[in-house]
Formats: C-alpha cells, structure tokens, sequence
C-alpha cells in the first residue's frame, strides 16, 4: 500500500478531502522522522517502537569478489511492534494456516465419481 491510497481509504471514511488528508498524513509522518533526529526513539502505544540505533562497524566479505572489506559504524532505524499489531498479524498466520491445511485437505480427497443407472 502507498501513501497515497492510505490517504484516499482515510480520506473516504472520514469525509475530508484528499489534499487536507495528504497533509496531515504527511505532517505525521514528518513527526515522527524529527522526533527519531532528536530523540532517537518513539513510541505509538498499540502501534509499535520506532528506535534509532548505532550499527557498530565490523569487517565483512564481498559476497562477489569474496575480498574483506571494512563496514563503517552506522546509525539504522528500528521498529518493534506494539502487542495490539503482533496480535493481528498472529491472527493472519491463523486464517492463512486454516486456508491451507483446507486446500490441502481438498486436494487429498478423490472427487466423488458419478454413477449413471440405465
């Protein structure tokens, strides 16, 4: 999914107009970037934890060449998901689990073959 159609599903349920919607979206979204520049950390309860963290530098190998090469320290961004999300994922992996043991189950029965009387 984009911003863009993010924008147009809050847009739709909410009765505002895609351009003020696009904004506040965006306006969030830049909110959170500063904040992780400042503060290296925040938290959305029942979202997740977006933190900034410092990658130390280590020695590495080209996968191609298979040279060693030096990866300066780095500093990556983070995110832990809230309880709430991780919730609806595991609901996902559920429905998608019970899907395929159904397919499979479908697959293994034979279908039934028709009987003609004369």
């Amino acid at each position: 999914m984009t911003k863009k159609e993010i924008v147009k599903a809050i847009s739709d349920e909410i009765g505002m107009t895609q351009l003020k919607t696009k904004e506040i979206v965006q306006k969030t979204f830049d909110a959170i970037v500063e904040t992780l520049i400042q503060e290296r950390r925040i938290e959305l309860r029942n979202f997740g934890v977006f933190e900034v963290k410092k990658r130390a530098a280590r020695k590495a190998r080209n996968p191609r060449t298979g040279d060693k090469v030096f990866v300066p320290e780095k500093f990556v961004v983070t995110f832990k998901p809230g309880k709430e999300m991780e919730e609806k994922v595991r609901q996902l992996e559920a429905a998608a689990a019970a899907k395929a043991a159904l397919e499979q189950h479908t697959e293994a029965e034979p279908a039934p073959m028709e009987t003609t009387s004369s």
